[in-house]
């Protein structure tokens, strides 16, 4: 080695950071902590490679271990009984890391069999997750009606496939950066080992908001339904304030192993939804005082155009397309679902697989709606079925459908503020402990008064959902990843020959530090690094132009209809 080099290395036993060399020494077991300092980059991209390389990933090998995780929802054939591994998750420590303090007695091949026993999931089971997470078509119409039918579905065409990219590029960084030694299980902890504890806290908060948000969104959208089957008897802002207590008594259920059933039979409810919708809008006549109400589209002939409509503003069309964005939304549970898989390789067949019919199915049922009712369509569609009857059915059916959605959302939601928020940042019990059970009882009614608030202050679904997509939905899917990228390309592409983790010393050798060593890592592949900045930079200027808009729209919104924050009137008439 060369005098003026600098050699930059990480003691793997006291975690100290030293130069010049370091001696060698038997590398420590790690720490077991989720988010660990002391590991570098250069130690998770070793063990990731180590990983790829076992045989188990190898194509065609048999797994007879039962499904765990998130996959313990997916239903698979009739009879089977799905069963966590308790005698691996029972060694689990407080932070998620299997084995807790005794893992250093279990041998290294015993402890990557134990790991990649809970991993089971197929691509098929990912295809079909996927396609649950994110197919929601019940706002393709009303998005046709902003966009007219071409710049409709070119848009959610070039938006799926930027949605799919944005996948593939989570994909390609957690097999890099995922192994046995050190599991990948969430969005955010691709952010940490890629970006650090700043970038990571920051995803959380994203996802956070975005969470509190979809349960705001369901509130509305609940007190939409309620207030129709009401017939507009009971004052709406009332009813939005009933659920958010149902909410809060239904959400002190703290583990949602027993609902994977109940999930799954909400996504057939769905689908018998969107038959019904379909086949009573094609011997019936828009619902008028509910377009009149939400979209202030007076009584009158259809209109349909395959351009820009006429009557839509620039801002109301960049509405439009954010529930493209919100519509794809599903990113964010993108790495848990691979976190799953027994070979995680696999996970870009079930991903495009899904994305394909969930494009279809949004072409399919947005220009049947929009053909059918025109400026007339309204968000969520089935809200616009005129025959009161029919009305009532699909209504009372989306309530049982959303209510699981929101026990769901608001759950998931709670532990993920909770986890990486208040324990990560501010010092919070864990939830396993008493104090940790008892702040749960507390902020459930905390969080759903603040989606009740939410809802209540901003009663316009297309609205505020354009905005959530623009704020949080469109960063996981079209923002972050390729950020994300750029940091991991950087980091990876300036490791030279001589340069990487020794395992046998626990050290990290670079020869180099600064701006320098993250030049040379980017030029590498200087063309695709190049795409992925300006397709960070487009991303954030879409996030800008959406969240200008969604607010223009809300004034709107405002001046022009029905819509008006803690009202007794329904948004979509009664």
């Amino acid at each position: 080695m060369a005098d003026n080099e600098v050699l930059h290395a990480y003691d793997k036993q006291d975690g100290k950071r030293t130069t010049n060399g370091v001696e060698s020494g038997v590398p420590r077991k790690s720490t077991g902590k989720v988010h660990d300092p002391n590991v570098t980059f250069e130690e998770y991209y070793y063990y990731a490679q180590l990983s790829r390389a076992h045989p188990s990933e190898a194509p065609d090998v048999p797994s007879t271990a039962a499904p765990s995780g998130i996959f313990k929802y997916i239903p698979f054939k009739k009879g089977t009984v799905v069963v966590e591994n308790s005698a691996i998750r029972d060694e689990k420590d407080p932070n998620g890391f299997p084995g807790g303090e005794r893992w250093h007695e279990v041998s290294q091949e015993e402890y990557v069999q134990a790991s990649r026993a809970l991993r089971t999931a197929t691509w098929g089971a990912v295809f079909y997750l996927v396609t649950t997470d994110i197919l929601g078509p019940f706002s393709t119409g009303w998005a046709f009606s902003q966009m007219g039918y071409g710049p409709a579905a070119v848009l959610y065409f070039v938006f799926g496939c930027f949605a799919a990219y944005g996948g593939f590029l989570l994909w390609r960084m957690f097999l890099q950066l995922d192994s046995d030694r050190y599991p990948l299980r969430s969005f955010g902890d691709i952010a940490y080992r890629v970006a650090g504890k700043v970038a990571c806290q920051t995803m959380n908060v994203f996802q956070s908001v975005q969470l509190l948000f979809n349960v705001g969104i369901i509130i509305i959208q609940n007190g939409q339904g309620l207030s129709q089957i009401s017939n507009g008897s009971v004052c709406f802002i009332v009813l939005c304030f009933v659920w958010a207590i149902a909410g809060a008594i239904i959400g002190q259920i703290r583990t949602l192993q027993r609902l994977g059933w109940l999930a799954h039979f909400a996504i057939w409810i769905n689908v018998l939804i969107l038959i019904i919708t379909t086949a009573v809008i094609f011997h019936s006549g828009p619902n008028y005082d509910a377009a009149l109400a939400n979209n202030n589209a007076p009584q009158g002939p259809k209109v349909t155009t395959a351009g820009p409509p006429a009557g839509v503003a620039f801002e109301g069309q960049v509405v439009g397309l954010m529930q493209a964005v919100y519509s794809y939304g599903g990113a964010m549970l993108f790495v848990e679902f691979m976190a799953e898989m027994r070979r995680p390789y696999d996970f870009w067949k079930g991903m495009v697989a899904a994305q394909t019919f969930i494009f279809a199915c949004y072409m399919i049922f947005g220009f049947l709606i929009y053909s059918q009712q025109g400026q007339f369509s309204i968000n969520p569609n089935y809200q616009g079925v005129s025959p009161y009857a029919w009305q009532t059915a699909v209504n009372s059916l989306a309530l049982v459908t959303t209510l699981i959605a929101a026990l769901l959302y608001g759950n998931i939601g709670i532990k993920v503020l909770y986890s990486n928020v208040l324990m990560d940042i501010f010092g919070f019990p864990s939830l396993g402990q008493k104090s940790g059970k008892l702040l749960w009882v507390a902020i459930v009614p905390i969080y759903w008064g603040l989606a009740f608030v939410v809802a209540a202050a901003i009663p316009s679904i297309s609205n505020l959902s354009g905005l959530v997509a623009a704020v949080c939905i469109l960063q996981f899917s079209y923002t972050f990843p390729p950020f994300l990228m750029l940091f991991h390309n950087a980091q990876r592409d300036a490791i030279r020959e001589g340069e990487g983790f020794e395992a046998s010393t626990g050290r990290t050798i670079r020869h180099d530090a600064g701006m320098i060593r993250w030049m040379r890592g980017l030029r590498k592949h200087a063309a695709l690094n190049a795409f992925n900045l300006f397709f960070f930079l487009g991303s954030l200027a879409t996030a800008v132009l959406g969240i200008y808009s969604g607010v223009v729209g809300l004034m709107d919104a405002y001046a022009k209809t029905a819509v008006s924050g803690f009202s007794c009137t329904n948004p979509v008439g009664a």
